[in-house]
Order: structure tokens, then C-alpha cells, then sequence
């Protein structure tokens, strides 16, 4: 990515990252991690509807759907969807450390329009670790795994624990997801977000 700031770039002293055993398997779908998420949940009418899947490494692949709802300008997805998308993909990357982590920078380039009924083809990783910081980067593409490049961004995930979600979020939110009998889905829905 060109242009990318100092806070993006890892420290010389940072590791590579390493898959957890218990990561989901290769091309196995990571499904949403809170049915209410804008990016991947199913219960948003207008929402995203990501859908990410488990790559090699420390890696993920997803698409979405540009729709009529996502647009910014007319016929073509907004700029901030799109850096929703690239957020919403590399935050999956997450799951795949078993690390509960908030985006604590983005950084997009918008290279060419992305057209409403456009699927976008996402393609993330995570490319160093360094004490509770990773280091992520993400290309979305227009037209198919190997299309030209819409989008891409580079971030800056921060390690939490789950009392930062329950210090910081609505109470009623947060004690549904917590009563939740589905004890991967109680744990996936403070995976991510901010």
C-alpha cells in the first residue's frame, strides 16, 4: 500500500504470526460473529452480509455484495462501506489467532469504483505481531479472486480482554450475547468490534 503511515509499519523486534490450533480449518466459513453486526451478521436488513472464509496461514478470503443500499454516489458503492468491508475481513483474521482484538487504525486507498451489484472479492492477512499490537493488511478486487484492485487497506488491531466490551457496550446488548446457551457464539460476539 502506498503512503502508509509509521503506526502501520511493525517494529523490527515483531514476529511473525502463528495460526492457533484451534483455528478454523482451511476454506472452512467463519460464519458471522454477531448475528447483529453490520458487516457479517444476518439480523442487518442492510448490512453487509460478509461472508469469510479460513485461508492458509494467517490468512482470509470473503466477498460481499455491493447493493442498492450501499451506495454513496449513484450506481457505485460508498467509500465508507467499502473500508467497512475491509475492516469487517481483517478483523476475521482474529479468529484465526483466537485473540480478541479491536481495529485500532485503517488505513484505505480507494483505487477504482466499486459498481452497486459488484461482488467484491476480499483477500486479508496478517503479516506481523508485536506484544498485543497485529499487523493486517487486505486487497479487494472487482470482477474475481484475480480482478483488478478496487480497495485495499492496511490496520492495526489491539489485543482486549471481553470487560472492554462489557465496560464500553449497552448493557442489554451485552447481556443477551452473555446469556447466550451457544457458547462459541457467546465467545465470537465480542470477537471483533470495537
Amino acid at each position: 500500500m502506498s503512503g502508509t503511515s509509521a503506526a502501520l509499519t511493525p517494529p523490527a523486534d515483531a514476529v511473525a504470526p502463528v495460526r492457533h490450533p484451534d483455528a478454523p480449518a482451511p476454506g472452512e466459513l467463519l460464519g458471522a460473529h454477531y448475528e447483529h453486526c453490520f458487516g457479517c451478521g444476518g439480523g442487518q436488513s442492510h448490512g453487509l452480509h460478509l461472508m469469510a472464509r479460513a485461508g492458509e496461514g494467517v490468512s482470509v478470503t470473503a466477498e460481499f455484495t455491493v447493493q442498492s443500499a450501499h451506495q454513496g454516489a449513484p450506481g457505485l458503492a460508498h467509500g465508507g462501506v467499502l473500508a467497512t468491508a475491509l475492516d469487517e475481513t481483517l478483523g476475521s483474521l482474529n479468529w484465526l489467532l483466537r485473540t480478541i482484538a479491536v481495529t485500532g487504525r485503517l488505513e484505505t486507498d480507494f483505487v477504482r469504483p466499486v459498481p452497486v451489484d459488484t461482488v467484491l472479492h476480499l483477500d486479508a492477512r496478517i503479516t506481523a505481531v508485536h506484544g498485543r499490537k497485529i499487523y493486517s493488511t487486505a486487497t479487494g478486487r472487482i470482477g474475481g479472486p484475480e480482478g483488478p484492485v478496487a480497495v485495499r487497506a492496511d490496520a492495526l488491531f489491539i489485543e482486549v480482554k471481553v470487560d472492554h466490551f462489557i465496560d464500553n457496550g449497552r448493557p442489554a446488548e451485552i447481556q443477551a450475547a452473555m446469556s447466550d446457551p451457544d457458547q462459541v457464539r457467546r465467545a465470537r460476539a465480542f470477537e471483533v468490534n470495537p
